[in-house]
């Protein structure tokens, strides 16, 4: 795949900083939509725009063999990279590598469409630019509710890593990721003063009884193994320093790296809030939103994306990484058909880590190249299995 994917690398670094320049919010992706659409249609492809943002294009003959799939949106943080193709829209930044990814899918959608112009595909690629992956529950709901999942055996995505160095690959088969959950708690009691806490429910100090214990209880409800982490990002309560309030408020998040733990959380959540707060007299509200389950790789496509990134980048390119607590939205697709994400390095050797969704993250560019010698590796070893196997 390397020479092939050289020959358009020119152009694609120029595109990657075009969209980096103009990021757009999630299912607001409009422009960068036209732009994927626009260098599709130059290479003699069809691509089909799904609904407001998005779209998606097939590659090769007869059946289908495999998705790839990139994300497409940024978040809303203010760049501070110093980089000259820096946001130019205000509040708005390709923090999480999106920008990375939906390159890295454009190459390997160009890579592809060479090879089949010149050697044609049995099976069929579909590579699929995925809208709103920040935005939870994520636009990978509504890419499968038009369909586009409809008659794939299998399905590739990758990750901007930084803790990895360009040239190599982090992959893991199980969990790769955590299930993400939004949780939000309203809490009630009589008001009153400070010196009398007694004829009050003292709301501050059940809150924060509820704050400790809930992930502590939590905790010991769930297999450790399943790797629950309860974390409050907002507590909030309060406007005098002698005043016991009535309404308060805790938000944060539920993670969780078990597919089964994740759907058996939302009851134990209900049942361990009303334990905690019970003995403070205090009523309390739990909105529970769902957000994504763990992206779980599969053996068969881990190992073949394995293999494909081995054979482009060398025996050494593979590393396993660590799970990570972050939520990802592919998880949907992996509920739909067999799959793996890599995880795609991104650090320059002997250079800084920075950290995904912070404001001044930069990634090497090299990796653009590497992940597409991979996509496209991986989608042809993906058609042999079909053709070896059906």
């Amino acid at each position: 795949m390397g020479p092939l994917a050289k020959a358009f690398l020119p152009e694609l670094i120029d595109f990657r900083r075009t969209v980096h320049r103009n990021p757009e919010l999630s299912f607001r992706e409009h422009r960068t939509t036209d732009r994927i659409m626009a260098r599709l249609q130059a290479a003699g492809l069809d691509p089909v725009r799904l609904e407001h943002t998005g779209c998606y294009v097939d590659i090769g003959r007869g059946p289908l063999a495999v998705a790839l799939r990139a994300d497409i949106d940024a978040l809303p943080i203010q760049e501070d990279t110093g980089l000259e193709f820096s946001s130019v829209n205000d509040g708005v930044m390709h923090a999480c590598g999106h920008d990375i990814h939906q390159t890295v899918m454009l190459g390997a959608a160009l890579t592809l469409a060479d090879v089949d112009s010149s050697a044609p595909l049995a099976r069929s690629v579909r590579v699929i630019f995925q809208p709103a992956e920040e935005k939870l529950p994520g636009g990978a709901l509504t890419v499968i509710r038009q369909g586009v999942l409809e008659g794939v055996p299998r399905a590739f995505a990758l990750h901007c890593e930084p803790k990895v160095d360009v040239g190599q690959v982090g992959t893991r088969i199980g969990s790769i990721t955590s299930a993400a959950d939004t949780i939000k708690l309203s809490v009630r009691g009589r008001g009153g003063h400070t010196s009398r806490p007694h004829l009050t429910e003292d709301l501050i100090f059940a809150m924060s009884q509820i704050a400790i214990n809930v992930p502590a209880v939590m905790s010991r409800n769930i297999d450790v193994r399943s790797g629950v982490l309860v974390a409050w990002g907002q507590i909030e309560a309060g406007v005098a320093p002698n005043a016991i309030p009535a309404h308060g408020y805790l938000a944060g998040t539920m993670r969780c790296l078990d597919a089964d733990a994740w759907y058996r959380s939302g009851d134990l959540l209900d049942r361990v809030v009303g334990q905690v707060a019970a003995p403070y007299g205090v009523e309390v509200d739990v909105e529970h939103i769902r957000g994504v389950p763990p992206v779980v790789n599969t053996e068969t496509e881990t190992t073949m994306l394995e293999n494909a990134a081995r054979a482009e980048l060398g025996e050494d390119s593979v590393v396993l990484v660590e799970q990570s607590m972050g939520g990802e939205d592919f998880a949907w697709m992996l509920q739909e058909v067999p799959g793996s994400m890599m995880r795609l390095g991104t650090r320059t050797p002997g250079g800084r880590t920075y950290d995904l969704h912070q404001a001044d993250y930069v990634a090497d560019e090299r990796a653009i190249e590497c992940g597409i010698r991979v996509m496209a590796a991986t989608a042809l070893r993906a058609i042999q299995h079909e053709l070896r196997t059906r």
